[in-house]
């Protein structure tokens, strides 16, 4: 799932540019016996699959043999909520760091002594953590200088400020099935442009 997303467009470009380096741990790897299983049912009975400690512990251990200060990060719905202002400080930092994506009903518990911070993308359920740690890694690698290419790119964009969504944007053609690009927005007078993106921006009534 990860090579089609972080081998296209900003992410590719980030590798090229040496700003990132990604390296992926296939679970299965670790896991145990001819069929290498990496998931069993929950003590206590109930539906669905847990991922077993072994494997976890192992692939943890190989990623951290790669980067030992590598902080671990696990996506979960009952982690700390993932923010823009959030994503920008990651991409401050230099920190490396570890995603571990669940599967199924969740990891056994006893993976959460390596753990450093549990990752929530939202209030819902998804089928693993692959797509949460892949919107995560965006949000972050975009924000690292020179990715998105403006120098400002990323200043004006929805959340910069922690609440702000961004004001609507036009490009040619000037009319479009009898919809007219904004008269402000093609008269070159900077200062009222900037006055009415203002104006246009939103504030987001988000928790």
């Amino acid at each position: 799932m990860f090579e089609g997303v972080l081998h296209n467009s900003m992410m590719w470009k980030a590798q090229e540019q040496k700003a990132v380096e990604f390296r992926m741990v296939n679970l299965r790897d670790f896991g145990l016996g001819p069929r290498k299983q990496v998931d069993d049912t929950p003590y206590g009975g109930g539906d669905g699959m847990l991922l077993k400690p072994e494997p976890l512990f192992a692939a943890v251990a190989d990623a951290k043999a790669y980067t030992p200060e590598a902080k671990v990060l696990l996506m979960t719905p009952r982690g700390q909520r993932w923010k823009q202002a959030t994503a920008q400080a990651w991409s401050d930092s230099n920190d490396d760091y570890i995603f571990i994506c669940g599967r199924y009903e969740g990891v056994d518990e006893r993976i959460m002594t390596v753990v450093d911070e549990q990752v929530s993308v939202g209030d819902y359920v998804l089928t693993g953590g692959e797509l949460p740690a892949m919107t995560i890694i965006d949000s972050i690698v975009r924000l690292i200088p020179g990715v998105l290419g403006g120098e400002n790119s990323a200043a004006i964009e929805s959340f910069s400020d922690g609440e702000t969504l961004e004001f609507p944007q036009y490009t040619r053609p000037e009319v479009f099935n009898d919809m007219k690009v904004p008269d402000v927005l093609l008269s070159g007078h900077h200062a009222e442009i900037a006055k009415w993106r203002d104006k246009n921006s939103l504030k987001a009534n988000k928790e």
